[in-house]
């Protein structure tokens, strides 16, 4: 395979977190479509930030991930790779990140949610916004776009990996019974079910896949959902607050959650599983205690390297195809 002169282009979209306390306000006016946030609120999400430090940490980890990943690439192959992040909901912005491509001179890339599993309103939305960008720039770069990956060999490699660290610190501790696994992911409102909508069955495939590799008893995991909107629409459940607090009133006082819809460390995970989710189950008398992130760990690169390679038809053919 020769190597070309111009990379090929890896852009990996993320949702995007406050870069301080005082961003809060105006990233939720930004997730909100311009509509105002309470004051209460604010103030709220901001002690939630400031909680975990005083920020998110999202784009710092989404950018060692994508210089992890540029790296195995441009290690392990001929053809070169240059890797852009941008955000959905704040700085960089997606159009940020595709004027950058077009600068450097990119013709070629691949898109990559950071979200393995698709939903029409999440996965479907960064979409819309690199359509966006590309329209507005009017640029001419081919993106081949990876739309789902929740059941792809290596993220399950890699989930397992980090499930079977917890559960080893664990049985570390002097005991060796199964503890309950609950894996999680951020809930969306149950109107995508009608769209039909594969979110919710590929969140599930992921968990039983993983269950299977951790050959989990049947009665000894449970897939919920967490980190649910304020809105009075109805969203996918069950919510992780009741599954805590039904598992623990049943005599469970061993719980450990394994995120298995993020691929980092952010606010849903620092706080909404670390801080609160913990405060409940301690309130109740159990013990909650939960696995690390993907982060930019070697089995997770590898396995985003994998995905770029097959999106990007560069298993063994000396050319490009998008």
């Amino acid at each position: 395979m020769s190597n070309t002169q111009t990379p090929i282009g890896i852009l990996l979209l993320a949702y995007g977190g406050p870069d301080s306390l005082d961003d809060v306000e105006p990233y939720l006016l930004d997730i909100r479509g311009g509509r105002p946030t309470s004051p209460e609120l604010v103030e709220e999400i901001r002690e939630r930030y400031a909680l975990i430090g005083g920020r998110s940490p999202l784009l710092e980890i989404t950018r060692q991930q994508a210089q992890a990943l540029e790296t195995h690439l441009n290690r392990t192959s001929d053809t070169r790779f240059q890797a852009y992040v941008g955000m959905r909901h704040w700085q960089p912005r997606i159009k940020e990140a595709v004027a950058h491509m077009a600068r450097d001179g990119i013709k070629q890339a691949v898109a990559l949610v950071m979200a393995p599993h698709y939903s029409q309103m999440s996965t479907g939305a960064y979409f819309k916004r690199l359509d966006e960008a590309i329209q507005d720039l009017d640029v001419n770069i081919s993106f081949a776009r990876i739309k789902s990956w929740h059941n792809q060999p290596g993220l399950i490699a890699a989930l397992t990996e980090k499930a079977t660290d917890a559960l080893a610190r664990l049985a570390g501790e002097g005991d060796n019974t199964w503890p309950k696994v609950i894996f999680t992911a951020h809930s969306l409102p149950t109107r995508i079910l009608d769209w039909g909508d594969p979110y919710d069955a590929q969140l599930r495939e992921t968990a039983g896949l993983l269950a299977e590799r951790l050959n989990l008893p049947p009665d000894r995991w449970l897939f919920c959902y967490q980190s649910a909107g304020r809105s009075p629409e109805p969203w996918l459940g069950p919510q992780i607050e009741q599954v805590i607090t039904e598992l623990a009133q049943a005599g469970e006082k061993r719980l450990l959650v394994v995120p298995i819809g993020f691929v980092c460390d952010h606010v849903e995970v620092l706080y909404d599983i670390d801080i609160e989710s913990r405060q409940l189950a301690e309130a109740h008398g159990a013990r909650l205690e939960r696995s690390q992130s993907l982060n930019a760990s070697h089995t997770f690169i590898a396995a985003l390297a994998d995905l770029v390679r097959h999106d990007a038809k560069l298993e063994g053919s000396e050319s490009l195809t998008l």
